[in-house]
């Protein structure tokens, strides 16, 4: 492709002068450019066959370039990278027409790929050049809008999950999420639906594994008054609360053969009945299910219908294990860090560099769920702001790391401390000193055969103040 030119939009000279020279190498011609203003004012003169752009930089950003450009431009393909990637920034560059979305630091050989792909489809566009100002989009800069609920990572392995959402975002296909529990699999079912063309209507969740196989169809399809015993009105199922939004199907691999028919009809049809009902209802819902299992199997052994199977596996989208995206522990534990500290009280915790190194060398069998299951315990039962690798929950230590001597009482009384003021006692120290100074005489005593003045030099008082408490507490000496 010695012919084709490649524009490289970035603040930063270090990135154009690396991208400038893998892409020299390749055979491409390149011209670079420190602002998307220097591109906008020379795309009416001159037309590169792709465009490499960042996102942050001075004056307009990576996505307004691209907005324009596709206005202006719209068989020009964009290649969006950044080096602050979410999912806001991925599903933005998508929604706004990105050829592809490049998380920095990224590898030059798939960079090269990735633009050779870009040129070779540029070049398959029929050419479009009319400009209409009103048709460039208002943008939602998504490093100037955060979601609390969206998924946190940088992990090449999460870069995957948001370009999948990115691309799905203006479809309404079937997609089905895998990944082992713990993983997020709702959380990138939410994502899927918050950022589609439903996002008004409704997200309607039901895990299979949790309902009962006798009620999964009256969940589902809801019933008619009368329907069977117990059936005193009419009840809406989670198909029609879910028409015009997107019905999530957590563990599908649960689902009894009975129920996996009738979802297969509907999948065909578009209507069901009601359990009990003589007329049929139309719903317009988007499915997206999620499985811990491999469904192929379950296909194998009979315990999933193979034609459904072939439904719902339209697209599917893998979720990582925690495992395999270690180097997202730090913000991960962060994240949840914080949101402990404002729920449960208290400080907020700060992991050592020696704590977090540990924890990014674990195996994380309960994935994210564990990790944060593990700040909430911390957040409660670590002495200090600073968690060393001693104050980790017993199954995350090392075995060569053993509680500091004292340390367990501590954990214990802030534990106490915390749920008594949680539950809005007041007097707190009042009502734990007269145990707190029992526990200690009593142990200076036995240590001390019942002699009060070595117990007394034991606990650092006098003679008579140790008197002085024996009676105030009632304590037999």
């Amino acid at each position: 492709m010695t012919d084709a030119t490649v524009w490289i939009v970035d603040d930063d000279h270090a990135i154009r002068w690396v991208m400038e020279r893998a892409l020299g190498r390749a055979g491409f011609e390149t011209e670079c450019f420190a602002s998307a203003d220097e591109v906008l004012e020379r795309i009416d003169y001159a037309m590169p066959d792709a465009v490499v752009s960042d996102i942050r930089m001075p004056g307009a950003d990576g996505l307004e370039l691209l907005a324009s450009l596709q206005a202006r431009r719209p068989e020009l393909p964009v290649i969006i990278m950044t080096a602050h990637s979410d999912l806001d920034s991925a599903v933005s560059s998508f929604e706004t027409g990105a050829f592809e979305y490049l998380a920095k630091p990224f590898d030059t050989d798939h960079a090269l790929a990735t633009v050779e792909r870009a040129v070779a489809k540029g070049r398959e566009r029929v050419p479009g050049t009319t400009f209409d100002a009103a048709s460039v989009p208002t943008l939602k800069k998504p490093h100037e809008e955060r979601r609390g609920n969206e998924i946190i990572g940088t992990a090449p392995a999460m870069q995957e999950v948001f370009r999948a959402i990115g691309r799905l975002a203006k479809s309404t296909i079937t997609v089905m999420i895998e990944g082992a529990s713990g993983t997020g699999k709702e959380l990138v079912a939410h994502a899927l639906h918050r950022h589609s063309q439903r996002a008004k209507a409704a997200f309607v969740p039901l895990n299979m594994a949790a309902i009962p196989s006798e009620l999964i169809e009256s969940e589902l399809f809801g019933h008619e008054r009368g329907a069977f015993t117990g059936a005193r009105e009419q009840r809406i199922g989670r198909f029609e609360q879910a028409d015009g939004g997107t019905l999530f199907l957590d563990e599908i691999g649960d689902m009894p053969p009975a129920a996996q028919t009738r979802l297969l009809r509907i999948l065909a049809e578009g209507e069901f009945y009601r359990v009990g009902g003589r007329h049929s209802v139309r719903v317009n819902a988007r499915i997206i299910t999620a499985t811990h299992r491999d469904l192929r199997v379950l296909v194998a052994e009979g315990r999933f219908r193979e034609d459904l199977y072939h439904r719902l596996n339209v697209i599917r989208v893998h979720v990582p294990t925690l495992a395999e995206r270690r180097s997202d522990i730090p913000i991960l534990a962060s994240h949840f860090l914080q949101r402990a500290a404002a729920e449960l009280g208290g400080e907020c915790r700060v992991l050592l560099p020696a704590t977090l190194a540990h924890l990014q060398s674990l195996d994380w069998p309960g994935n994210v769920r564990q990790l944060q299951n593990a700040c909430n315990w911390l957040t409660v039962m670590a002495p200090g702001r600073e968690v060393l690798v001693a104050d980790l929950p017993p199954e995350l230590r090392p075995d060569d790391v053993a509680v500091p001597a004292g340390q367990d009482w501590q954990l214990s009384l802030g534990a106490w401390a915390r749920a008594e003021l949680a539950a809005g006692n007041d007097d707190v120290l009042v009502n734990a000193l007269p145990t707190f100074e029992s526990t200690l005489i009593r142990i200076a005593l036995e240590q001390s055969a019942g002699r009060k003045v070595e117990a007394a030099r034991l606990l650092g008082w006098g003679r008579n103040t140790l008197t002085r408490k024996l009676a105030a507490l009632k304590i037999d000496a």
